[in-house]
């Protein structure tokens, strides 16, 4: 760490000239200073556009020609979305930027004038100061294919949440007016669509023939074989059916456009999972990762899009940061404080991972036999999410190891790491 800080630092020199911007949806500010901290340029706006861009650019270059600076670094916080154009537009003049975290700045805004005083100006000038002490990080913009497994891995995560929010409408409209077709279909599949498509009401069921429901559920383009077990049972359900009778014709169209959009949604959420699998398999580390056991198509899809190719990074112990895995813990002098994972990370790389262990403990063996180690070693044994987490970071090491070395999962390999744990225990 006081290697990397120390880099950072460096970058900074007398001949470097030292720009904060403080990013906004429209307007944004921008303030000068040299590597001392003193103020080159009070902080002005400029807008989200074209013209604004060029004249930053050109009030830069005037500055390192006033001031005879060699060099230029910017730096800023990635509010939201609103800070990719800006970005964009630098990489294009080959300029570089580094970006500082939001809570360093808020934190350290009252260091000059010791006031809780926020406003965009000042801003500006406490993110030159963060950059100029060696405070950021260095971002890396996603390009060609890991650009477009981010962008459609967020669409499909949004179109998921719409499938929910439909599913529970519908839920909602079978609770009030057949609340009995629960107890035929326990889920949405494609016959309980079908039904809800075609004879959605109790009314629409009762007193027809199994062979008249079948023909008619046949006519659904996407249903291939109707269950005649589950056609009786909603014939006998509906003759005692408790659904409301009043409203029924708005109650009718109301079905119709939930069944409508939620199957719409539903051929474009499996549409770009399969052009997102497409995309995947052209990255050489697609099938090193897929060769772990217990770890899917959809899994590896996830994984690429929220940390990009593993062989971008040096260490595994970067991509365990990214996740938000790193211990953290609060001591003082005689106190021995609880170490706790930071969270301070990609909060839905996290969560791949948490939802990726639990099935690779159970159906991969060697995750399995270190999943109980950890829980039940003599010295020290882990409650069990404290070892998933620790199955986190390991399974995010091994990923690492896979692509970088362009080699399989070996369940051997995995076993020996376990055997030198308990040896060395």
């Amino acid at each position: 760490m006081n290697r990397n800080m120390n880099y950072k630092i460096n970058q900074v020199s007398e001949n470097t000239l030292v720009v904060g911007i403080d990013i906004a949806k429209n307007k944004h500010y921008a303030c000068a200073i040299d590597d001392r901290g003193r103020v080159l340029q009070k902080s002005f706006a400029f807008m989200n556009a074209r013209h604004d861009f060029d004249y930053l650019h050109s009030t830069i270059v005037s500055l390192q020609e006033k001031h005879d600076k060699s060099e230029l670094i910017i730096g800023f916080e990635p509010t939201g979305h609103y800070w990719m154009n800006l970005a964009s537009y630098l990489v294009n003049l080959g300029i570089r930027f580094v970006m500082v975290n939001p809570l360093h700045v808020n934190r350290t805004k009252e260091l000059d004038d010791n006031l809780q005083t926020k406003n965009d100006k000042k801003d500006a000038r406490v993110i030159a100061q963060l950059v100029r002490d060696g405070r950021f990080s260095y971002p890396r913009i996603l390009e060609g294919i890991e650009a477009e497994l981010r962008n459609g891995a967020s669409l499909r995560s949004k179109i998921q949440e719409d499938l929910s929010a439909l599913r529970n409408r519908i839920i909602r409209w079978i609770d009030r007016f057949f609340p009995e077709f629960h107890l035929v279909f326990k889920k949405l599949g494609k016959t309980a669509c079908a039904v809800l498509e075609k004879s959605p009401l109790p009314s629409d069921v009762k007193g027809k023939e199994i062979h008249e429901l079948v023909e008619l559920y046949r006519t659904v383009d996407y249903l291939k074989c109707v269950p005649k077990g589950k056609v009786n049972e909603l014939l006998i359900v509906s003759e005692e059916s408790i659904g409301l009778t009043e409203g029924l014709q708005m109650a009718r169209y109301e079905i119709a456009t939930l069944m409508s959009q939620f199957n719409l949604l539903s051929q474009q959420f499996d549409e770009l999972s399969e052009r997102l699998r497409e995309l995947a398999a052209q990255l050489a580390e697609y099938e090193y990762i897929l060769s772990v056991p217990g770890i899917g198509e959809n899994t590896v899809v996830e994984l690429l899009s929220e940390m990009g190719s593993p062989t971008h990074y040096e260490h595994p112990r970067q991509i365990i940061k990214l996740a938000g895995l790193t211990l953290r813990e609060n001591s003082s002098g005689q106190h021995k404080g609880q170490k706790k994972i930071s969270k301070r990370g990609r909060k839905k790389l996290r969560a791949i991972l948490f939802r990726v262990i639990l099935p690779l403990i159970q159906h991969n063996s060697a995750f399995k036999s270190m999943y109980k180690y950890y829980t039940t070693r003599r010295i020290n044994p882990l409650r069990k999410k404290e070892a998933m987490v620790v199955l986190c970071c390991k399974l995010l090491k091994i990923v690492h190891a896979l692509s970088k070395k362009k080699i399989y999962f070996s369940h051997t390999s995995m076993m020996n790491d376990l055997s030198c744990l308990e040896g060395a225990a």
